[in-house]
């Protein structure tokens, strides 16, 4: 499945801010025998929870960012780097973190620069994963092949006025097309 084919997801998972808590919660636990040093969250909305894993674990944060995006708007099959990885993760137990792992290509991606940069063990995690996420990350709060709304995607802000985000609506309108059939 490519990512973003929305058409193709299962149901609707709607996660509030309490439920992103506790997601963000478990994550943290789980990662917490591995003794990570050092977090790497993927900007933009991976910096959510990994923020919140950094904080809970009381251990540095550093961003980068990779991207099918420009302006909010797919425009590449693949990932490209805008941010790279900080070269302090050398010599350090690193855990990347995302909010999603659709394909698995971006943690995948992320996790292989990590190592190039010495890092001495690199895990990942993802708030939520889908079943066919390869290679799927080694640590996941919650697996669904729903249709996910995150809190901060489900409204967005466009022209002064909050609206669902165009992305959220066009994948609810591509699942009731579904739905709907022939």
């Amino acid at each position: 499945m490519k990512p973003y084919d929305y058409a193709h997801r299962e149901g609707v998972e709607e996660i509030d801010w309490q439920w992103f808590a506790g997601l963000a919660r478990k994550l943290a636990q789980a990662l917490a025998g591995e003794n990570v040093e050092m977090i790497v969250g993927i900007a933009r909305a991976g910096l959510v929870p990994a923020a919140t894993v950094a904080c809970a674990l009381r251990c540095d944060l550093t961003p980068v960012r990779v991207t099918r995006r420009d302006n909010d708007v797919v425009v590449r099959e693949s990932p490209a780097w805008k941010v790279d990885v900080s070269p302090e993760v050398a010599g350090k137990v690193v855990a990347v973190v995302d909010e999603m792992a659709d394909s698995g290509e971006t943690l995948a991606l992320v996790a292989a620069r990590v190592r190039e940069l010495g890092a001495a063990r690199v895990v990942t995690a993802s708030l939520v994963a889908h079943s066919w996420a390869e290679p799927r990350p080694g640590y996941v709060a919650l697996t669904t092949d729903a249709l996910v709304i995150f809190p901060w995607d489900k409204e967005v802000l466009i022209d002064g006025q909050w609206q669902t985000h165009p992305e959220l609506a066009a994948a609810l309108d591509a699942q009731r097309d579904r739905a709907a059939g022939p």
